[in-house]
This record gives C-alpha cells, sequence and structure tokens, in this order.
C-alpha cells in the first residue's frame, strides 16, 4: 500500500511540525526584525519618490530620427543637464515607460527652478540631438504626496478598525488582537525592506501596501477557523493541550497556505522581474515590489506568528490553564504508571519469560474456542456417567 503523501500525514496529524510549540523562538527573531527595520527607519529612512518629496520630472524620447537612444545615454545627458543647471540636484535612475515608437524615459529630479529647468531642457536638446519640444518637464509639490499620505492613513486605519470589529464577531477578541500584531508584523517588516534596500515609496507603494493587508488577513483568517474548529469544547475532556490543537490546525492549514501564496506570488514575481526587470516597464516596478514582499511575509507571518500569539495570549485564559495542568497531569501520572509496571518486572526477564505466565492466565485469546473441562460436571461427563468411574 502506498504511503500517505505529506499533506494527508500533516493533516492527519501524523507529520507533526512543531510549530506553536516554538513559540518563543519565532518571537524573538520577530523582535529582532522589528527592531532592524526600526533602526533602519531611524538610520537610513525612507527613499521618497517625487510625489513625496517634490521634484521635477523630464520625459525624454527613446529614439530620435529613427535612432534609438539606450538608457545610458539618456541617464547621462539628463544628469550632466541637471547638475549643470543646479549643482546640488540629484537624479533617480531612468525607468522607460511605453513601447515601440512611442517609448520615452523619465528621469526625476530634485526640485529646479523655472529658469533651472530650461537651461537643464536646453543642454539635453545639445547632447541627444532630439528637439526642444520633444522634452517635457513638470513641476510636483510635496503637498501633494502629503495628501496622499494623509489618505492612506486614513484608510489603513479604517481598514484596521473593521478587521478587529470582523474578527471579534466572527471569532473572539484575542484571536483579532493576533491578526492584528501578524498585520502590523507584515507592515513593520515590508516597510524595513524597503528602507533597507532603498526602494523608491511612491503611490503605487502605498496602494501595494493597502492591498497586501486584505491578502494577509486573508491568510489568517483560514489558520483561525481551523483553530477554532479544533479546539471547540476542548475542556470537556480533550487529550491535547490549547497550543497542541492549535498547532495541529497550523499543519491541516500549512499546504494550503503555502500553495496559496505560491500561486499568488508566481503572477506578482512576473510583473516585477518581467514586466519591470526584462521588459523594462519601470511603472510597474513599484507595485510588484511591495506586493511581492508584503504577501511573502503574509504567508509566513501567519503560519509562524499569528498562531502562537494566539495561543500565547489562550494559554493565560484560567479554563484553559486549568485544562492544559490536567492534561499534562493526566500524563504524567499516565507515565509513572508505564514505569512503575516496568520496575516490577525482573530485570532480567526476557518476552519467552513472560509469556507462560501469560499461557496460565483464565483471560481467553481473542477469537479463541471456550475449552471444555476434562470430567467436569456437564451431563454425560466421566464424573456423571452411568457406570463411569469416579
Amino acid at each position: 500500500m502506498a504511503r500517505p503523501g505529506l499533506a494527508s500525514r500533516l493533516y492527519a496529524g501524523e507529520a507533526n511540525i512543531n510549530i506553536v510549540g516554538r513559540r518563543k523562538m519565532w518571537f524573538t527573531i520577530a523582535a529582532a526584525l522589528i527592531l532592524i527595520s526600526i533602526g533602519s527607519f531611524v538610520i537610513r529612512g525612507f527613499e521618497l519618490g517625487i510625489e513625496f518629496a517634490g521634484g521635477t520630472s523630464f520625459s525624454v524620447p527613446a529614439s530620435v530620427d529613427g535612432k534609438t537612444l539606450t538608457q545610458d545615454q539618456i541617464q547621462t545627458a539628463v544628469d550632466k543637464a541637471v547638475t549643470g543647471a543646479n549643482p546640488e540636484a540629484t537624479t533617480t535612475p531612468a525607468q522607460k515607460v511605453g513601447d515601440g515608437a512611442d517609448a520615452s524615459y523619465t528621469v526625476r529630479a530634485s526640485a529646479l527652478t523655472a529658469s533651472e529647468a530650461e537651461a537643464a531642457k536646453t543642454a539635453m536638446v545639445g547632447d541627444l540631438g532630439v528637439k526642444a519640444e520633444d522634452i517635457s518637464d513638470s513641476q510636483v509639490s510635496p503637498a501633494w504626496g502629503g495628501q496622499v499620505s494623509q489618505k492612506a492613513l486614513l484608510g489603513l486605519i479604517i481598514f484596521l478598525v473593521l478587521v478587529v470589529g470582523y474578527l471579534v464577531v466572527r471569532f473572539e477578541w484575542r484571536m483579532a488582537v493576533a491578526a492584528l500584531a501578524s498585520l502590523l508584523l507584515d507592515l513593520v517588516l515590508t516597510a524595513g525592506v524597503y528602507s533597507l534596500v532603498g526602494f523608491e515609496v511612491t503611490p503605487s507603494t502605498v496602494i501595494g501596501f493597502l492591498t497586501i493587508l486584505g491578502y494577509s488577513l486573508y491568510d489568517v483568517v483560514v489558520v483561525f477557523d481551523k483553530v477554532q474548529e479544533n479546539t471547540r469544547g476542548i475542556t470537556a475532556g480533550s487529550s491535547r493541550t490549547y497550543a497542541e490543537a492549535t498547532n495541529l490546525a497550523v499543519n491541516q492549514t500549512l499546504m494550503r497556505s503555502l500553495n496559496t501564496g505560491l500561486v499568488a506570488l508566481l503572477p506578482v514575481g512576473g510583473l516585477l522581474f518581467i514586466g519591470a526587470g526584462l521588459l523594462g516597464a519601470g511603472t510597474l516596478k513599484d507595485l510588484g515590489l511591495v506586493l511581492f514582499v508584503g504577501m511573502g511575509f503574509g504567508v509566513i507571518s501567519s503560519i509562524l506568528f499569528a498562531a502562537p500569539v494566539l495561543s500565547a495570549l489562550k494559554d493565560q485564559e484560567p479554563k484553559i490553564k486549568a485544562h492544559n495542568a490536567r492534561v499534562l497531569s493526566r500524563r504524567a501520572n499516565r507515565s509513572d504508571d508505564v514505569a512503575r509496571g516496568e520496575r516490577s518486572r525482573p530485570a532480567n526477564a526476557t518476552e519467552a519469560d513472560v509469556q507462560p505466565a501469560m499461557a496460565g492466565s483464565s483471560t481467553p485469546r481473542p477469537g479463541a474456542r471456550p475449552s471444555a473441562r476434562r470430567g467436569g460436571n456437564r451431563p454425560g461427563g466421566a464424573g456423571n456417567r452411568p457406570g463411569g468411574k469416579r
């Protein structure tokens, strides 16, 4: 008979992976990652896009008179023109927008005055050989980015309030707290990656942050639904502690979480690595980055963090605490009984020594037919037959 697969053995509890039992280790790792992220926020900060920091954006055509301009050529020409107009100005890497004859490159620079922007355009025309009317520039005020941030923060607060309310009604307040902690961890770690690596924060990044919250919540709800199923009526005499029942639920949903995460990350990875990387669609990079990083952390946090936090909170509940103590005490007594049975057996005894004693037992083997006693008191027996020997 073929051996069941890993998913079947995880669901049945045969291939038990101790996740909840190692919650102190997961909490320590999470605390370390949070400290690293916060340290990066303070030391490195964030690479704000032009929408948040303000600045000047230049759009240069990718081809002129049938001649294709490379990204390096445009980047060099824009850098030279911008720093020539304002030596303290900085630029960002050129990003390709569109394809074919309509393709162009967008380069963002720090804020320039109208005269400085016009001088930079004139220098680009001379270096690249393009027409002045083909190069466009736009000024972006940081106030617009501030408005986007305020709206995003308001949306985040409303989302979290609704999430907590739903989880309290659907499950209980401890599950709501654990889910909220998992969502915040996902946000902090994703922001930490952006700060450490220097990814540019744009409005697409903000949209991506709000998107990954919904995805992370879905994964946590799937796990908690199975936890609720496994722990319903657990104090009525279950042989498992609450943490063990929670760990079984995590094992039972583990393959589903991994498969769902993989299926979700594949198109996002294609958007990021193929669309933004190979095809040079720079406008997709910001959204693809935050989705890929955030979804990855969402899967991990729902498995290694949300359920352990829930278990830690439930273990402080008096009813669950008494149940856990009762289960552990029953196991300890059972272990003592087994140990006493082993001690009562002679040290040099073997299975062969024990079998004769069992053979004389009055307990019949399962399925065996009762044997008749010879010379018994049954009718017609030797002791009752007429003329029989006594």
